[in-house]
């Protein structure tokens, strides 16, 4: 079994009802690939039955507080979980691939200053992704490609990355925020699977007609931006002349992998 689990799909807005930040997993084989940590992903995540004690690796994309708002929280209640007995993460260890490492400091200073002083019976280990394969498992490879969105530091690092992913056969392309469309050029390059594109800063056409240009079969739109938000009804008639598969993601979407199509909801 192999799902994309939508936990947020929203940009960077203020509150809106039904809808929280971005967070998305990749379900395989009973194992949880995160990426992307939006505000209360860990609780939409163990409502819709996944087990936060099989959380294998945590992928970053930029630390604007709409893609890491729920990441202390995220580590916090695992930490929870392993306290009441319920178990420990695979391997005693969870790796966090996070662009900026002051954040992730940031993070873990509010972490170790609220109880227990964050002591934990497993491994939480932090690292700057790069433009090569950064993770490999039984189930999943995942590959970084820098983009421009942000900046690059006065030390050369780069703030933002999209994630190539290969799982079930297929490549898989997060988009995380982008700098510009031309960003997608290096990260797709000869094409994928399946494209999961944000639209905070885009247009739903214009993603549309690269997807076309390249032939991605399957194009998913999720950290929707006001585009999106003001008028989906209209945004998703557009969808209907793409020559993709093309669906507006909503929190606690499933998308089966294996099947390409939109999953039962899982409440």
């Amino acid at each position: 079994m192999a799902n994309i689990l939508f936990l947020g799909t929203c940009s960077g807005t203020e509150p809106i009802e039904g809808m929280h930040h971005s967070s998305m997993v990749i379900e395989i084989n009973g194992l949880y690939y995160w990426f992307d940590a939006g505000e209360n992903c860990s609780r939409t995540a163990s409502e819709m039955g996944v087990n936060l004690l099989k959380v294998k690796s945590i992928f970053i994309s930029h630390t604007h507080m709409d893609h890491v708002g729920g990441l202390g929280n995220l580590l916090w209640n695992i930490r929870k979980l392993t306290r009441l007995g319920k178990g420990l993460p695979p391997e005693n260890k969870i790796p966090v691939f996070i662009p900026n490492m002051d954040s992730w400091n940031g993070i873990m200073s509010v972490l170790k200053n609220s109880e227990g002083n964050f002591v934990c019976d497993f491994e939480v280990v932090a690292e700057q992704p790069s433009d090569a394969m950064i993770y490999e498992d039984e189930n999943i490879k995942v590959y970084g490609v820098h983009n421009g969105h942000l900046p690059v530091t006065a030390y050369g690092e780069y703030l933002s990355y999209s994630y190539i992913i290969e799982a079930e056969g297929k490549k898989i392309v997060y988009s995380g925020d982008l700098g510009s469309l031309s960003d997608l050029e290096e990260i797709v390059k000869d094409g994928c699977d399946i494209l999961i594109c944000e639209t905070g800063h885009h247009k739903v056409d214009d993603v549309c007609c690269f997807s076309e240009r390249k032939q991605i079969p399957i194009l998913l739109f999720t950290h929707n931006g006001r585009e999106i938000i003001n008028d989906r009804q209209n945004a998703e008639k557009r969808l209907l002349e793409s020559h993709c598969q093309a669906h507006i993601c909503y929190d606690r979407m499933i998308f089966d992998i294996s099947k390409n199509c939109i999953a039962e909801s899982r409440e």
